[in-house]
């Protein structure tokens, strides 16, 4: 298992509050767990659940998130990935 970085753990608030998932801890979430999907290591997620990650992101970081947009499905895979696209948005300007 890796660390979580200070990024990822914001990133994880973020989700948690937008999606009510008040059993989970932020700083002990598993950076590289699947969002979606089944199984015991994935979040569990569903198509709701992203609109609401759209949602949340965009109002707390500013940035926008289509899901036409390959780099954002992508992007979408994990904490991790998600944490480093909305990075590299919000300092592409």
């Amino acid at each position: 298992m890796t660390s979580i970085t200070p990024a990822e753990q914001k990133m994880a608030a973020v989700l948690i509050a937008a999606l009510n998932l008040e059993n989970r801890d932020p700083s002990k979430v598993v950076a590289d767990a699947p969002l979606f999907g089944e199984g015991t290591a994935s979040w569990g997620l569903d198509s709701i659940d992203a609109l609401e990650i759209a949602l949340a992101i965009q109002q707390h970081y500013g940035v926008e998130l289509r899901s036409e947009d390959e780099a954002v499905k992508r992007g979408f895979a994990s904490l991790r990935a998600l944490t480093a696209l909305v990075a590299a948005r919000t300092t592409a300007g």
